[in-house]
């Protein structure tokens, strides 16, 4: 119905009707047929239809739910790491253009939250922040195994260059996570992270020297390292006593299992160094190398030095040795002996001869010493190494190829002895 007192502006006419004919409701004149006034879309409440989000015309779009969280993890994320403001800029920035990108849109959630977690790391990289993979991994509650392949097709998909990080740039943030400051534990057991990462670096320099670190997961060295710079600043017996298992409870850390073996590589190589320490007198053990530590890292270089030129003349005395009854056994063979067993020799009468035993034993003999010779594997060099690369030193065992067997055909020629045989 119309509004009291409207006319048309064209005929003057009062008689105006509402005109439902289309989705916009309008007032027409029923006596000139033109449109008095059309309907508004805001104003009316009722009238109208309900066009999707999608299709409308507006130029940003609002983020959705899931992108608004990731961003929230990711600003807890540098909190957390303590990071610049520029590093966070920038990791929202990847962020956003990551989180468009067709290659994770239909991702599952939990590659979403790796995702910002990536944007930090690659973020920090560019910007020389050191931090690991598996710091990451331990703040996302994630396996590291995923965060690496969302961060190899991150960096893919970005076209970026992220740098390589050494894992002395890495070790003072590492040592930070570890909660042993006199805040955090008893005063015996409390130690500056300055001195505590000082001394790591060290010693990971050291298991860099020595072959150690090629190869090898980062994290794992780098907990070895921390552990035994602790019980080095004071090697008292508690800390002695104390296992990596309760260390990592004290200083609320993730045990990784490789450590221990880390551990007892790097207590090898110090103890290597420390028998070369002229002013200790007694012998220089695994279990005692900690309280040496501090005088190895100071006169590292020359220490060495020193054992690489023992091991050699230890090497040249051996081959001395085992030269001399090489020799003399040479000569031996030298002077003729008729007491002595004269060598199998190959004889086309004696093969042709059917039930001769000790030409069978002689062939057999010769191709028991043929088929060993062939079996034998070359002589692992890292042995004989001071300090050797460990995939080198615990080499993996080849499969040795064996010959392909032939097909019988009936074709073969057969010989007149094994005629007779049968």
């Amino acid at each position: 119905m119309s509004p009291p007192g409207l006319r048309c502006p064209g005929c003057g006419s009062s008689n105006i009707v509402d005109d439902d004919l289309y989705c916009q409701s309008q007032l027409v004149c029923a006596d000139c047929g033109s449109v008095v006034s059309e309907g508004l879309l805001a104003s009316d409440p009722v009238g109208g239809s309900d066009v999707s989000y999608s299709r409308t015309t507006a130029v940003a779009k609002k983020p959705c739910t899931n992108q608004i969280k990731g961003l929230q993890r990711l600003k807890a994320i540098c909190r957390t790491l303590r990071v610049h403001r520029e590093i966070e800029d920038l990791s929202q920035t990847y962020y956003n253009q990551a989180y468009q990108h067709e290659s994770f849109i239909k991702v599952s959630l939990q590659k979403k939250e790796v995702l910002a977690g990536c944007c930090v790391l690659v973020s920090c990289r560019l910007l020389n922040w050191p931090i690991s993979m598996g710091t990451i991994s331990c703040l996302l509650d994630a396996d590291p195994m995923v965060v690496g392949v969302v961060y190899q097709a991150m960096i893919k998909v970005l076209n970026i260059t992220a740098p390589i990080v050494n894992v002395t740039d890495v070790m003072e943030a590492h040592s930070q996570e570890y909660k042993i400051s006199s805040s955090h534990v008893p005063e015996e057991l409390a130690e500056n992270s300055k001195d505590l990462t000082k001394r790591a670096v060290a010693l990971v320099e050291l298991a860099a020297d020595s072959w150690i670190v090629t190869g090898r997961k980062p994290i794992p060295i780098m907990m070895a390292a921390v552990y035994l710079a602790w019980q080095s600043l004071k090697p008292t017996k508690q800390r002695l006593k104390l296992t990596l298992d309760k260390f990592c409870q004290m200083a609320k850390v993730n045990k990784h299992r490789p450590a221990m073996k880390r551990i007892a590589e790097m207590k090898e190589v110090l103890c290597k160094l420390g028998k070369e320490i002229p002013w200790v007198r007694e012998a220089v053990t695994p279990d005692n190398v900690v309280q040496q530590v501090e005088d190895i890292l100071q006169h590292r270089y020359a220490l060495l030095r020193r054992a690489l030129r023992t091991h050699e003349e230890a090497l040249l005395e051996q081959e001395a040795s085992s030269e001399a009854p090489t020799q003399i056994s040479e000569l031996s063979e030298k002077i003729p002996n008729s007491s002595s067993v004269e060598p199998c020799e190959p004889d086309a009468k004696m093969a042709e001869e059917p039930g001769d035993e000790d030409n069978n034993q002689c062939v057999m003999s010769e191709f028991h010493s043929d088929t060993q010779k062939n079996q034998d594997p070359t002589p692992n060099w890292g042995k004989r190494e001071l300090f050797a690369p460990p995939c080198v030193i615990h080499a993996k065992k080849r499969r040795v190829e064996q010959p392909e067997l032939r097909d019988v055909t009936g074709d073969e020629e057969i010989s007149d002895s094994e005629i007779e045989k049968s």
